[in-house]
């Protein structure tokens, strides 16, 4: 898919991007000629950080002499999830030879805001290398990014050599990592590349079978939306599920709120319906308000998903929603076809804020 940009109220920021045409693959030869790397600026200032976790405040002068990595990423995007296992591989196999792998954690929901929120979403996913807080944007802005997630490589004199913006290229990251750290001096580079661990929500996307793209359900960025009478905008509305969905279309049913970042379930019984095509689907989701945890039931094509459920879903499609953050709730074997999934909610005060797909 081509890079895309979506509104924000204060600031243009661009949705989760998968990867490109071609890119992500991980069976090519890497090449042994050297890369041509452009001098695309120098690496800005990190001061925009509200807070580090995993280390003292970085600087651009404190890591001169460093090959640098910086990766703007927030925690409920599924594409900046699935690039994670890289970094840690890299972080993991080149620190000891001069390589800094930084993730700049910039939010795109109000929830990844939270501090806590995002302490402990990097507690479970381990990164292993030290993430900037950049709920300001701070950090973004200085560095005029525009996706998530975005990758740039800075050499040991403090340059901006390369960038990558969305998923994939990792075979050809890794080559100018190797590069760049043989330029700085460090000749003692273990041979071949790193071994990459994906699994879980963090395993690569079924590319070839990829072929319905992220949904968001607040009325600010939504599209696709299928129910009777449209979309009310910060009203209680009762819905009623579209009869026959095209793909990539959805709707409501039962009681909801629409806010312009999420939709809100103002009774139990609420209900979310989606066509998709796609091995794996994601829902990113909150608990009610007042924080109260909320079950959940998953249906596909009308049945419970079984040997199809994701890692947040029982066989029997039950869930819990305990906190803010992406849940995966189909991860399916065998033949991908069209699909209709569909989410009950038996207890009020879901928040929904957008479907991703792998």
């Amino acid at each position: 898919m081509k890079p895309y940009r979506l509104l924000a109220i204060t600031l243009a920021l661009a949705a989760c991007l998968p990867a490109m045409a071609a890119v992500g693959r991980d069976d090519a030869t890497p090449s042994t000629a050297a890369i041509d790397l452009p001098v695309e600026g120098r690496m800005p200032s990190l001061t925009g950080a509200t807070t580090w976790i995993g280390s003292p405040a970085l600087s651009p002068s404190a890591l001169r002499g460093k090959v640098v990595l910086v990766d703007f990423w927030t925690y409920s995007c599924i594409n900046s999830l699935r690039q994670v296992p890289y970094l840690r591989a890299w972080a993991a196999r080149y620190g000891n030879q001069g390589l800094v792998v930084i993730g700049v954690h910039s939010p795109e929901f109000g929830f990844e805001k939270n501090l806590d929120n995002v302490r402990t979403a990097v507690k479970d996913i381990a990164p292993g290398y030290p993430v900037a807080v950049d709920s300001d944007h701070a950090v973004w802005r200085a560095f005029d990014n525009e996706y998530w997630p975005a990758l740039y490589i800075v050499d040991s004199q403090g340059r901006i050599r390369h960038h990558v913006f969305g998923e994939g290229e990792y075979e050809h990251t890794e080559a100018i990592i190797r590069q760049l750290l043989a330029e700085a001096g460090h000749a003692d580079l273990p041979a071949g590349p790193a071994k990459v661990v994906s699994e879980g929500v963090e395993a690569q996307a079924d590319w070839a079978q990829l072929r319905t793209g992220e949904t968001y359900v607040g009325y600010g960025r939504a599209d696709g939306f299928s129910s009777p009478g449209g979309m009310r905008q910060d009203r209680s509305k009762t819905y009623a599920l579209p009869g026959d969905l095209s793909p990539g279309s959805w709707g409501l049913g039962g009681d909801w709120t629409v806010k312009a970042e999420s939709a809100q379930a103002d009774k139990a019984g609420a209900r979310i319906v989606y066509r998709f095509h796609a091995r794996d689907v994601h829902l990113v989701m909150g608990p009610s308000p007042s924080g109260a945890t909320v079950r959940f039931r998953v249906l596909i094509d009308g049945k419970a998903p079984g040997a199809g459920h994701g890692v947040d879903v029982a066989p029997d499609g039950s869930g819990t929603v305990t906190k803010p953050r992406m849940y995966q709730l189909i991860r399916q074997v065998g033949e991908i076809t069209d699909r209709d999934v569909e989410i009950e909610f038996l207890d009020p005060g879901i928040q929904v804020y957008s479907f991703t797909f792998g």
